[in-house]
């Protein structure tokens, strides 16, 4: 039987309206801690985005989803944050906020492959169903 690794995983979301929280989500961060493995990735459906909140301005909340997944692979230009562990990382980057860019609350899983896992939160979480 394969080795089942539990791990942590945060939705990333676009609130253009903080006080409406309304919002789409744009990414996630994987946290397995007995794999060695902290990831975030970001896929946004710039279309469905502009649609839900035109006003809102995509190439000035770009800079801070691109700090999420430094941050989460240590680059040094991430600055300071980059450098803690990686738990420490991930804490960092999931606790809560009341800005633009926010995080869903921590969830747990079980998984026999922790590389796959953000791909599958990625199709189930974030990509639009087909």
């Amino acid at each position: 039987m394969p080795t089942l690794h539990t791990y942590d995983y945060a939705i990333i979301r676009v609130v253009p309206r903080v006080e409406r929280e309304e919002f789409i989500n744009v990414g996630v961060i994987v946290s397995c801690p007995s794999a060695g493995h902290l990831q975030a990735a970001i896929e946004i459906d710039v279309a469905r985005l502009q649609a839900f909140a035109p006003q809102l301005d995509l190439a000035g909340v770009q800079p801070w989803l691109d700090a999420i997944v430094a941050i989460c692979r240590g680059e040094p230009g991430a600055g300071p944050i980059a450098q803690l562990p990686p738990r420490a990382r991930f804490h960092f980057l999931t606790a809560k906020r009341s800005s633009v860019v926010q995080t869903s609350v921590t969830h747990v899983g079980r998984t026999a492959n922790p590389a796959n896992i953000v791909e599958h939160l990625l199709e189930r979480m974030v990509r639009t169903p087909r």
